[in-house]
């Protein structure tokens, strides 16, 4: 989830707070009860919970190692094998 940076209007109490993207932006300060709440642009913060976040958390074999394959083989990629001369 990520989280939210917010400050009031009212009395310039400034905090964090973890939100689902879908929930609704706070509107009342917790500070002063003013409905005075902004949402501030920041950048970006998230928490990763649980596994299955690693490259090779699902992989076995030589698959594993998938950033040194891409290196001197033919290209695959959807324009049809490099016929469009990207490859």
């Amino acid at each position: 989830m990520p989280f939210y940076e917010y400050r009031c209007d009212a009395c310039g109490h400034e905090f964090e707070v973890m939100q689902k993207m879908s929930d609704a932006p706070l509107k009342e300060c917790p500070e002063c009860g003013e409905p005075k709440l902004v949402k501030l642009i920041s950048a970006s913060g998230f928490r990763l919970k649980g596994g299955g976040w690693y490259e090779t958390d699902f992989k076995s074999g030589k698959k594993k190692n998938l950033a040194d394959s891409g290196k001197g083989g033919s290209s695959s990629g959807s324009c049809g094998g490099g016929k469009c001369g990207c490859g």
